[in-house]
């Protein structure tokens, strides 16, 4: 086997504050023509920057030893010149979030004939779009020359991220590397985007490195894993091997903190009024009564955007539950189900059309401005993205204290004091109170997000997407603090997800959303060990395992009931 990428001895350096800090330290691997080859590790581990090194793209100020070939062609010795040339000629990449990649501003079809007329400039006006459509309709995009003239924002993040896949294949590359290109998708869009890439291997022979945290994903495309740790290789073998036997402990702890389907029954919790015995609620039978007293009471809501111009887009359509004292509802659904938007509804966030969202007995939609503040301090809320959410001009310390000080008008010893013992909870110790978010880990920034939002001791807090974009172990670092923080505290919580096996985990029952309605709820045994809706089976077959046999059945299975 021809190797496309070889990688010996790579080592990649910076200097921080007068210390030399490895980044990538004496690693080496091969890329073969054809291959899939799966580089897993932590944040910090040198997965991403020796993918960018590759690329002849690390970051100003690295140094890099050791050697890099694409072919025949040495990347560390390179000038700026050659490296134009193998960029998106014979090496290309997509990255982990396509709406940041896609300039929007731009339609599909002005972006992907740009990737078209840097391979080939001879060809007319004409030709490159038939060009481009022919790239969306290799990678699945429906539609394709409807496509062409939308823009980024009109198109799933699915689509999007297909039309990155097509963008990086305009000159048929040697070689794709894929840096994280699932994480932020939907169990049955991450399905259809690996189906993607795994037909384009085989169609065309294209070599992927694929860059991820996820071991379901590893299981299902990959060939060969490289286990990084600290910037050091620690483990390389055929996916069978390394996910079947690991030799490394490393690799075993990655593998034991993977969430998975049907550990969550284990987990005994005394819910009020949640059937021990997982039965569903009867049609007709009121959710509050199933699910005890209702801290969250969402009833008929019905949320629409737009207007008489562009007409009247129905995001939520008559969904009605309950979310109880000390119990945790896990709301999923693909993207556009309307999950996001309840959340949103239930802090006054999202226009209510009609139905209504009580929280603690106050309406949301019919409550004045002021008893709507006072209900927002018993809400906390927990996104996605805490390098967003957080101010970066605060540290840490003024981070958890803001809300303490500007709403609870604490003394400030109480104020410090409550800080301490909040950083205590998620898992940080003094040291962190004078950092700043820039300075810590993705981990680290969710569990100063989580201490912000419990600070007020919430009745209920509404958690969307909080692990998503975390690598496996620092994600079951955090559902830990947050299974003990909810535990101890006893607040209500709507955990909005799209991670089948962190629900069957963490939460006690599952809402499922489809096209903003309901299709099915109950409690986790229920709903995913036998669901019922043909679309809830659709997102449980499609949520990947670290199996790589049982992962191949799973495809199969889903394959054969689409074409069914």
């Amino acid at each position: 086997m021809n190797d496309v990428l070889t990688v010996d001895h790579l080592s990649v350096t910076f200097d921080v504050d007068g210390a030399v800090v490895r980044a990538v330290d004496d690693a080496s691997f091969a890329v073969g023509r054809g291959e899939v080859v799966a580089v897993v590790g932590e944040s910090g581990s040198g997965k991403s920057m020796t993918a960018m090194t590759a690329m002849g793209i690390a970051p100003e100020g690295a140094r890099a030893s050791g050697s890099i070939r694409i072919g025949d062609l040495e990347v560390l010795d390179a000038d700026e010149r050659a490296l134009r040339e193998v960029r998106g000629r014979r090496v290309s990449m997509i990255f982990q979030d396509p709406s940041a990649a896609l300039n929007p501003v731009y339609t599909v079809g002005f972006q992907l004939a740009e990737a078209v007329r840097r391979t080939d400039g001879s060809l007319d006006r004409a030709a490159v779009r038939a060009r481009c459509a022919e790239l969306l309709r290799a990678v699945e995009v429906p539609e394709p020359e409807r496509r062409l003239g939308q823009y980024p924002h009109e198109l799933s993040g699915g689509q999007c991220q297909r039309v990155m896949i097509a963008m990086a294949l305009a000159a048929d590359p040697d070689l794709l590397i894929a840096d994280e290109p699932t994480t932020a998708l939907d169990v049955t869009v991450q399905a259809e985007v690996l189906d993607v890439l795994r037909a384009l291997r085989e169609r065309t022979g294209t070599a992927i490195l694929l860059i991820t945290h996820d071991m379901g994903v590893v299981a299902d495309v990959a060939d060969r894993v490289v286990v990084m740790r600290g910037g050091r290789v620690v483990e390389t073998g055929g996916v069978h091997d390394v996910l079947g036997a690991p030799s490394a402990d490393y690799t075993r702890e990655l593998l034991a903190a993977v969430p998975r389907m049907g550990t969550g029954a284990d987990r005994a919790r005394d819910v009020p009024g949640l059937p021990a015995d997982g039965a569903r609620p009867a049609p007709d039978e009121p959710a509050s009564e199933v699910s005890g007293p209702a801290v969250l009471d969402v009833r008929h809501l019905v949320v629409e955007y737009g207007g008489a111009l562009r007409g009247r887009f129905r995001a939520v359509d008559d969904v009605s539950f309950t979310v109880g004292r000390g119990e945790i509802v896990g709301l999923v659904g693909e993207s556009g189900s309307g999950k996001t938007t309840i959340g949103r509804a239930a802090v006054g966030l999202a226009p209510i059309t009609s139905g209504s969202v009580v929280v603690e007995g106050t309406d949301v939609a019919g409550a004045s401005r002021g008893v709507r503040n006072a209900m927002r301090r018993r809400v906390g809320v927990v996104f996605q993205n805490p390098l967003r959410s957080l101010n970066p001009r605060y540290s840490v310390g003024q981070t958890v204290a803001e809300p303490l000080r500007q709403i609870l008008r604490l003394p400030a010893a109480e104020v410090e004091a409550r800080v301490e013992r909040l950083l205590d909870d998620v898992g940080l110790d003094g040291g962190f109170r004078e950092r700043y978010p820039h300075e810590l880990s993705g981990g680290q920034r969710q569990r100063v997000a989580i201490a912000r939002a419990v600070a007020l001791d919430p009745a209920l807090l509404i958690a969307d997407e909080p692990t998503s974009a975390l690598d496996v172990s620092v994600q079951a670092r955090v559902l830990d603090v947050f299974r003990e923080l909810q535990e101890r505290l006893g607040f209500a919580c709507l955990f909005v997800t799209h991670d089948l096996a962190v629900v069957d985990t963490l939460c006690d029952r599952v809402v499922v959303l489809h096209g903003g309605r309901i299709a099915e709820e109950g409690t986790c045994d229920a709903i995913l060990r036998d669901p019922q809706d043909p679309y809830t089976r659709r997102l449980v077959q499609a949520a990947p395992v670290p199996d790589p046999v049982e992962q191949a059945a799973r495809r199969h299975a889903r394959l054969a009931s689409l074409s069914a």
